[in-house]
């Protein structure tokens, strides 16, 4: 696995729209100040073509100059990282247009994303190599007083930290909050479910991203998963999934496609975070039995209702590294070596 060099806050990062891009509010007012509260930490920015633009169907632009703006930027000497600016609904229409033998030759180089950026992180790794980090778009750097986790992410872009603990309330509701750039509101406890009951441990070399986007990338020209893992099949994997749209049935179909693709073979452990689309539903099942329905039989630790996903806070994990996991009562931290 190779590891990007650090950034620092002398560094210039570079900032792309591969998917929707801050044209709308409130990513707009983010964004932007994002920018000033980055900038009086002392960074300075390479800012894409598309950072500002409004032209596409589900992403920033046509397909092909998202697949050019984020090639550009992530192979130039113009900047020291790459920061996405948003998520959105069809990055994975830029796959296509993307030449991931000439990133997989270039210097490796931090990317940094969310949600429908899991389309180029999850790439990034599996097929050339590189880790990424799972973790803040530039917008949530736009808050007036950071959530840990969003410190966290930027951390761990700049070295400062390898591990990652939980934050022990989350966010159900923001609608009464008139302040664009409010911190998160985190109004609810975390409360773990675990397989097996107990304190758990895993470890492992830790991939995965959005659920919604990688069931897409499964069984296509990109998918070189089982690739990947016989590779490193001697560390074992941790997979780490956040569930945005999928209902409580998308969810067990989801697990019940990755898991016939051969992806969860030499599987170690999950985390999986909480489902935004379906985590107070109720089925015929609930969410938690729904991830559960599909990988119990595997029998090995699980972690579900994690902060991971779409429901702030989130923790940023470096996607490809290797991972310590531990987990008491509702209390977990995800230890991360570069190895």
């Amino acid at each position: 696995m190779r590891y990007p060099k650090n950034i620092n806050n002398k560094s210039v990062i570079g900032f792309v729209a591969p998917s929707y891009s801050p044209s709308i509010e409130p990513y707009k007012s983010l964004f932007k100040n994002a920018l000033k509260n980055l900038r009086a930490l002392g960074f300075k920015f390479d800012i894409g073509p598309n950072v500002y633009t409004a032209k596409g169907i589900g992403i920033s632009n046509k397909p092909d100059k998202c697949a050019k703006e984020l090639m550009d930027y992530y192979i130039s000497d113009k900047n020291d990282c790459v920061i996405s600016v948003g998520g959105g609904e069809l990055m994975c229409t830029i796959l296509e247009y993307m030449d991931f033998n000439k990133i997989k030759e270039s210097k490796p180089k931090w990317f940094m994303g969310f949600s429908d950026n899991t389309n180029f992180i999850f790439l990034l790794t599996t097929l050339c190599d590189v880790a990424s980090i799972y973790g803040c778009n530039a917008p949530d750097f736009g808050m007036n007083g950071w959530h840990k986790s969003v410190e966290d992410s930027l951390d761990l872009l700049c070295g400062n930290i390898d591990t990652v603990y939980s934050y022990g309330m989350y966010e159900v509701d923001r609608s009464d909050i008139d302040d664009i750039c409010a911190p998160f509101n985190v109004s609810e406890k975390t409360r773990l479910y675990k397989y097996p009951k107990g304190d758990i441990y895993m470890k492992g070399r830790i991939i995965g991203g959005c659920l919604d986007c990688l069931i897409n990338i499964c069984g296509t020209r990109f998918d070189r998963v089982n690739e990947f893992i016989d590779q490193y099949h001697e560390d074992g994997f941790i997979w780490y999934l956040d569930s945005c749209d999928l209902n409580i049935m998308s969810n067990v179909r989801a697990m019940w496609q990755l898991k016939n693709a051969g992806w969860f073979r030499y599987v170690k452990g999950f985390i999986i975070g909480r489902p935004k689309a379906c985590m107070h539903d109720k089925d015929v099942i609930d969410h938690r039995e729904a991830f559960m329905y599909m990988i119990r039989d595997l029998n090995v630790p699980v972690i579900i209702d994690a902060d991971l996903g779409h429901i702030n806070p989130s923790m940023p994990i470096i996607n490809g590294s290797m991972a310590e996991v531990k987990c008491k009562g509702n209390k977990m931290n995800i230890k991360m070596y570069k190895i």
